[in-house]
């Protein structure tokens, strides 16, 4: 299947439907399954009784391992879906399974209404998208936490998914998920994973340095679409900022969102019990609240719609 089409048919279906709870209780989740090999060969090759380097070069077996399973995987799936009526029904729901638009929404959206509850019912909302302690939150910090998750994500989870399945048709976007997935495991700065985590942490950011910034852009476009946002101050943010941020792809969209909807983001928070001082991005007001989460909810949604109607135009022309 031409890559186009399967990228715009793709992200139509996972807009609409997501991920079927009853396929996901029966036989679990792509990414669970990365999730799992990954587990398996750390627990195996991360001994801590074992040198650094040797821990660096494991860490890079294991990617190696990771990669090759995926790509091999993915090429048989394709190679036999092309031979079987309705194959590339199949494929599409494959391919739709590895964007998450549907989910990202609906889990900042319940952060928005559980702290228009309690912020008891926020800190449990947010605690399912973010790693920082939520019981150290407040609702500004519950709300900025969700706000900056969204944009994030935007860019990891939909942004990037969609840009290498463009490109690279299934495997593409089943090897984007996989250095993904390995880098929210084991690509953490902490004693654990500083050394078996190097190479999956410096791959997913070479993965999504156009992902990003292309999210920044979207963001920005979008915003100049839509009502009561600022288009100006989200390209003006993420140019400013972005480079402070300590990832060197996250700032951009954070960036970018911040400006549009006129909030600040980053700043201090906790993780595992360390509290980490982060570049402040935006220009907006200091304190967010729920209707920032909103705001933010819109111009996403907004940019969903954009992404999805420039995917119909290259179906259209590449199809």
């Amino acid at each position: 299947m031409i890559s186009a089409v399967l990228a715009f048919a793709a992200t139509l279906l996972e807009r609409f439907i997501g991920y079927p709870r009853p396929v996901l209780n029966a036989v679990g989740h792509p990414v669970m399954w990365m999730g799992k090999l990954i587990e398996i060969l750390e627990q195996n090759a991360n001994n801590p009784a074992i040198s650094a380097a040797r821990r660096r070069r494991n860490g890079f077996v294991m990617l190696a391992i990771l990669l090759a399973t995926t790509a091999f995987i993915s090429l048989l799936v394709v190679w036999t879906l092309r031979d079987i009526p309705f194959g590339w029904a199949v494929e599409i729901f494959l391919a739709s399974t590895l964007i998450a638009q549907k989910e990202l929404g609906m889990a900042v959206k319940s952060v928005a209404d559980g702290l228009r509850e309690s912020l008891t019912q926020g800190r449990h909302a947010v605690s399912h998208i973010v790693g920082r302690d939520p019981e150290q939150l407040n609702e500004d910090g519950v709300a900025r936490a969700a706000v900056e998750s969204l944009a994030e994500n935007t860019s990891d989870g939909i942004i990037a998914p969609i840009f290498y399945l463009l490109l690279f048709g299934l495997p593409g976007v089943a090897l984007y998920k996989a250095i993904n997935t390995a880098d929210s495991m084991v690509g953490h700065k902490n004693e654990r994973f500083a050394d078996f985590g190097f190479a999956s942490a410096k791959l997913d950011d070479l993965a999504n340095f156009i992902p990003a910034r292309l999210s920044a852009l979207i963001f920005t476009l979008t915003a100049r679409l839509t009502s009561g946002m600022d288009h100006k101050a989200a390209w003006r943010s993420a140019k400013r900022d972005a480079s402070q941020h300590r990832s060197p792809n996250a700032g951009w969209p954070e960036a970018a969102m911040a400006g549009a909807i006129g909030v600040k983001l980053g700043g201090a928070r906790d993780y595992d019990g360390e509290t980490v001082e982060l570049a402040t991005m935006g220009e907006g007001k200091d304190i967010i609240e729920p209707e920032d989460i909103d705001r933010a909810l819109k111009l996403y949604s907004n940019s969903l719609w954009a992404t999805l109607a420039v995917l119909f135009v290259l179906a259209l022309i590449f199809g």
